[in-house]
């Protein structure tokens, strides 16, 4: 089994690049079967979930070939209408193809999905709402069973922000009768994206950015070349990286604006940045505590949360965070103390003891961005950091340790 060992403290310096958003081309991949026209995909990142949801739709048919950085999709050739258990039950993401699935087909059979272990997820919000659109759906065995006679355009409140649900229903609206309006959509980037991507091939989306999206439903879509936005979580985290250990490294090829209530965040911390149109730099700096609630976008978010707490735990004086999306997801916090770090959870929120000195030890990985943590307490750990079932870093983050090593963090993958 390939492990992480990491030998800390370190200082950084350098460039690093981030990868196209996972979490913006995983709709997007399940949006190419909504057309039978060719799609091409630039720069898709070398991650677990993203060869998931390819080996997803190469099972329901679809055409896959690679174009020097383009990946060139056809799903013409789409017949089947059923995502299953073997591959859905890795990666949550996949339930995103029911939407697609039954507006193109009529019907569509996709196992409950699976992911990280962070808490429930429940995926109601999605087919309360195909079933406001006119789909008849059934929980059998595991499997979500929808059928519908043609979607039709609705009003759809939703009752939570969900950015799935959110994503999932702009793509089931598209070939819907008539218009279709989400309230209460999420309003996360990687949102925007995918609607920016639909309207490439020619559908008609507006409200982008906004809480009220709106559908006109179209008979047919065209082809499309295109990109996704940077990962913005992956860039928080180099970022917060360049932080801790008290380093000058430039994070290039995201939007800031993505992440400004995380730069705004830090800032009051006292984090000396540069931010620019596509990089944001930072510089040696003396932070203190911090009070942070996550929130839906534009909120703190919680995939940035386990990065902030490995953050907060050696920096000058305490802090609070408060965990408002998901109820498990604290699961780093034991790791973390076994390195030194001084912490109290109570319910969902975390009481953290700043200015630890962290000590090097044996540690382990329960989700994508715990494992992040892990690795940013690493660097500044004194000794060595053996971290074990970094698969969950695969999920998320494309070459880290290559990254990491060029901005001269001594990291390297050990099978042991």
């Amino acid at each position: 089994m390939q492990k992480l060992k990491i030998k800390g403290p370190v200082s950084l310096n350098g460039e690093v690049e981030i990868s196209r958003a996972k979490n913006a081309y995983l709709p997007i991949l399940a949006a190419i079967l909504l057309t039978d026209k060719k799609v091409r995909l630039k720069n898709l990142p070398n991650l677990r979930d993203i060869k998931t949801m390819i080996q997803l739709l190469k099972n329901l048919g679809v055409q896959i070939e690679e174009d020097g950085d383009y990946t060139v999709f056809d799903a013409s050739t789409l017949n089947s209408h059923e995502a299953t258990y073997e591959l859905v039950k890795t990666m949550r993401a996949s339930i995103f193809v029911l939407g697609p699935l039954l507006t193109r087909l009529n019907k569509a059979k996709v196992s409950l999905p699976g992911g990280c272990a962070i808490g429930t997820r429940p995926i109601d919000i999605h087919l309360s709402n195909l079933e406001k659109m006119g789909a008849k759906i059934d929980l059998r065995a595991g499997y979500v069973e929808a059928n519908t006679d043609g979607l039709q355009g609705a009003k759809l409140p939703l009752k939570f922000p969900s950015v799935g649900a959110t994503e999932n229903l702009m793509m089931a609206a598209v070939y819907a009768k008539g218009t279709t309006v989400i309230e209460n959509a999420a309003m996360e980037p990687e949102i925007d994206d995918l609607a920016n991507f639909l309207n490439s091939m020619g559908a008609k989306i507006s409200g982008i950015g906004t809480n009220k999206i709106t559908v006109e439903g179209v008979d047919e879509l065209c082809e499309t070349d295109y990109e996704a936005i940077g990962d913005r979580i992956e860039a928080a985290t180099y970022v917060i990286a360049g932080l801790m250990t008290n380093s000058e490294i430039k994070v290039t090829r995201f939007n800031p604006e993505h992440l400004e209530f995380v730069l705004d965040k830090l800032i009051d911390m006292g984090a000396k940045l540069e931010i620019g149109k596509d990089y944001v730099k930072t510089f040696p700096s003396k932070l203190k505590g911090a009070k942070i609630e996550t929130a839906p976008f534009p909120g703190f978010p919680t995939d940035v949360q386990a990065q902030m707490v490995a953050l907060c735990a050696v920096v000058e004086g305490n802090s609070i965070i408060a965990e408002n999306i998901f109820e498990n997801r604290f699961m780093h916090v034991p790791e973390l103390m076994r390195l030194g770090s001084k912490m109290d959870q109570q319910g969902s929120s975390l009481f953290i003891e700043g200015g630890a000195k962290l000590v090097g030890a044996p540690v382990m990985c329960t989700d994508l961005r715990a494992s992040a943590a892990l690795v940013l307490a690493a660097l500044v750990s004194e000794g060595e950091t053996i971290i074990d079932r970094i698969y969950h870093l695969e999920r998320g983050y494309e070459n880290l340790s290559l990254k990491f090593q060029k901005l001269g963090a001594k990291i390297e993958v050990i099978n042991e």
